[in-house]
């Protein structure tokens, strides 16, 4: 599989797993180390072949994305869930791109968000409370559930809303899998 855009990654063993999994060029931000030099790399790149930002589902690597975001914005977005970037060999618990499976890389290249996406409907806080998202006893394990099911990573619930948004999720695709989750939350509770 050949990627056309340039993938905004964390390091060298990022690049390596990638380069696994997929044809495509990378820039390795060093981390959360990232500089100014970089980001005009990551700027020029998005001009000439488009950028998709993969970083690790973690802090440093949701503070990367976010920085690129901002200072470049317009970058298409690949997201690997927490379990599917931790490193099941390991009894440290790391979490990283270079963990995942070589398929699950794929897949998660395949299902990239494009920022330039226009949204049906615009998700609105009091969707968030409607759906139990926030302000429940169970907000945050919904939460997670969601960010799963989009493929956009977990956000806490001040985050979430931001994140929708900047993803362009139709509102439409939201109450979709709020009701996937729903569905799921029944079954548990009735077993």
């Amino acid at each position: 599989m050949k990627i056309k855009e340039v993938i905004v990654v964390e390091g060298k063993n990022d690049t390596m797993k990638i380069n696994q999994a997929v044809d495509a060029y990378t820039i390795e931000t060093n981390g959360s180390a990232i500089n100014q030099e970089t980001l005009n790399q990551i700027a020029h790149a998005k001009d000439k072949r488009g950028v998709i930002i993969f970083t690790d589902p973690d802090y440093p690597g949701e503070r990367i994305r976010r920085i690129v975001d901002e200072k470049v914005p317009g970058c298409k977005h690949a997201f690997l869930t927490q379990n599917e970037a931790r490193d099941k060999k390991s009894k440290k618990n790391n979490l990283g791109i270079e963990n995942a499976s070589i398929e699950t890389i794929k897949q998660a290249l395949s299902r990239v968000y494009e920022v330039e996406q226009e949204a049906d409907m615009q998700i609105t806080k009091n969707d968030l409370i409607k759906y139990g998202l926030i302000g429940s006893s169970r907000s945050k394990e919904r939460r997670q559930a969601l960010g799963e099911s989009l493929r956009i990573g977990y956000a806490n619930g001040k985050q979430l809303l931001k994140r929708l948004s900047m993803f362009n999720i139709s509102k439409d695709n939201f109450i979709k899998e709020i009701e996937v989750i729903n569905a799921r939350e029944c079954e548990e509770n009735n077993e």
